[in-house]
C-alpha cells in the first residue's frame, strides 16, 4: 500500500518537474545544430542511444514535419514516467521493449507506420542495455515498413553521467549541446545482423563516450 503511494505520488509530481528542469536545461544552453540531408517526407525511423535520451525532445520539432512521433518506451514503472514527459512535450508513446512486450510494441509501431503514417522513435539499447548495443526493433520496423532510419545525437559540452546502465548524461546548466542528426539510412535488403553492426557504428560517430 505504501509503496503504491509512493508512487502514484511520484507519478503526480515528477513528469512536470522534469519537463520544467528540461526546458531550464535547454534555454540555457547555447545550441548547435548539425543536419545532414533532408528530413524524409515519409514515416522513418528515428534512432538514438537511452543515455542522451534527455534533451533529445527538442530535436523533433527541427524536422518541421507534421506527422506525430511515437516513441516506443518500456513498460516498466519508470517507463510510465518517461512517457507523461514526452507527452508534456507534444509526443506520443508506444508501450513495449526489446525484452517486454516486444511483440505488442512492433505490431503497434507497424499499425502507427501503415494506418497514421507516423514516425517511430526508439533507443536501440534499451531499456536496459547493454549500453550502445543494437537490439533487432530498430531494423525489424525500417525493414518491414520499408522507411528509412535518421540517427540523432545529443553531446553536450559540459554534463553530468550517472552511474546507470547507460551512463544517462544531464547537461549543466549554460553549457553548449551539439545536436547531431544523420541523413536518411536505408537498410532495405541488408541482412539483419549487417544492418544492426552498421547503425551500430553510425550511431556511436557522435556519440558521448
Amino acid at each position: 500500500m505504501r509503496k503504491r503511494l509512493i508512487r502514484a505520488v511520484a507519478l503526480r509530481l515528477l513528469p512536470p518537474l522534469i519537463w520544467a528542469f528540461m526546458w531550464f536545461l535547454y534555454l540555457t544552453a547555447k545550441k548547435r545544430w548539425h543536419f545532414k540531408g533532408e528530413f524524409p517526407d515519409s514515416p522513418t525511423v528515428i534512432a538514438l542511444w537511452h543515455g542522451e535520451l534527455l534533451m533529445a525532445p527538442f530535436v523533433y520539432p527541427k524536422f518541421k514535419t507534421s506527422r506525430k512521433l511515437h516513441v516506443i518506451i518500456s513498460d516498466h514503472f519508470d517507463g510510465e514516467i518517461i512517457a507523461r514527459v514526452i507527452r508534456l512535450m507534444g509526443l506520443r508513446s508506444i508501450r513495449g521493449s526489446s525484452r517486454k512486450g516486444a511483440v505488442k510494441a512492433l505490431i503497434a509501431a507497424m499499425k502507427c507506420v501503415k494506418t497514421m503514417g507516423g514516425n517511430i522513435g526508439i533507443t536501440p539499447d534499451g531499456p536496459q542495455g547493454p549500453r550502445h548495443s543494437v537490439s533487432d526493433g530498430a531494423i525489424v520496423i525500417a525493414q518491414k515498413a520499408d522507411i528509412p532510419i535518421v540517427i540523432i545525437n545529443v553531446r553536450p559540452k559540459s554534463y553530468w553521467q550517472a552511474g546507470s546502465w547507460d551512463k544517462f548524461i544531464v547537461p549543466k546548466p549554460f553549457t553548449t549541446i551539439d545536436f547531431y542528426i544523420s541523413e536518411p539510412i536505408c537498410v532495405d535488403g541488408m541482412e539483419k545482423e549487417s544492418a544492426k553492426e552498421m547503425l551500430r557504428k553510425r550511431m556511436l560517430e557522435h556519440a558521448v563516450k
